[in-house]
């Protein structure tokens, strides 16, 4: 038996975790210095959270180190299960590092079993999808190297393009200059962004007004999409309304798949700021 493993990033549903069984290593974070738990039993509340940052409350978030990702790990090799953890880009955290260095050291300790982590280059729903495929693969009786070959060769192509609302928190968190951000928010004008290939989030493009940033992801899905048919993630920080809009524009130019929409997860989420509207696909390239 395979344990399939993701982290908090992935901002997958509780009923996706249960269905096909994955385990979430847990992100810490603190608000306004107060720790918070990632609780696996229920489901995030985006609405209280993102209404708190609102509100100026303080957020910061902490990944995971190599003994934690170990510890996780080792409770399934123990029991004579092989370990995937597909994970959070290495582009914008340590994690997907620190797993790697935990894969190497219990593959020393557990010769037998097969342990794999890999990097999506993404966060949300960009990672979260291809944590789904795997659960799926493993469901359907994929060998193991097959599911590590597919989901590394498939996170090349998985498409991660979003606006934010207030360009405060990408200033606070290095993305924008400080004077951009003022500006920007004079003007109003709404930034694009999206996943390079390295995992990093980088500047693509601008707008003025919500709505044109909102059609401006969907003018990226038209362009880049390799399947209409395929399922997307749509991720918003509060902001269901904008989420809707999107996904409405996503029809009208010709998607027919299933979406799967949430709320950001709070670690993520708290690097972009509310009112974030992020949309994943699997595209031509990214």
């Amino acid at each position: 038996m395979t344990k399939l493993y993701t982290d908090t990033s992935a901002n997958l549903p509780l009923a996706l975790l249960r269905e096909y069984d994955i385990a979430v290593i847990p992100f810490s974070y603190t608000v306004n210095g107060v720790a918070e738990d990632y609780n696996e039993e229920t489901d995030f509340d985006g609405k209280a959270f993102y209404d708190a940052m609102r509100r100026g409350a303080e957020v910061k978030t902490s990944m995971v180190n190599p003994a934690t990702a170990a510890a996780f790990f080792e409770r399934a090799l123990a029991q004579g299960d092989d370990v995937l953890y597909v994970g959070m880009s290495g582009g914008i955290s340590g994690t997907a590092h620190a797993a790697a260095m935990a894969v190497q050291e219990l593959q020393e300790e557990f010769p037998e079993r097969k342990i794999a982590a890999i990097d999506t280059y993404a966060a949300s729903l960009g990672e979260g999808l291809l944590v789904i495929e795997a659960a799926r693969m493993l469901e359907n009786g994929a060998p193991f190297s097959l599911i590590v070959e597919q989901i590394s060769r498939r996170r090349h192509t998985m498409c991660q393009y979003f606006t934010v609302d207030d360009l405060a928190y990408l200033e606070r968190g290095g993305r924008v200059s400080k004077a951009a951000a003022i500006v920007g928010t004079v003007l109003k004008i709404k930034p694009l962004l999206r996943g390079d290939d390295e995992g990093k989030i980088v500047l693509c493009g601008k707008t003025r007004g919500r709505k044109q940033s909102l059609t401006a992801l969907a003018d990226f899905y038209e362009k880049l999409v390799a399947d209409k048919s395929e399922e997307i993630g749509i991720a918003h920080a509060d902001d269901a309304a904008g989420a809707q809009f999107l996904l409405d524009a996503l029809r009208q130019r010709g998607f027919t798949g299933e979406c799967l929409t949430v709320c950001y997860e709070p670690v993520t989420g708290s690097h972009v700021g509310p009112g974030t509207v992020a949309l994943f696909f699997q595209g031509i390239h990214r």
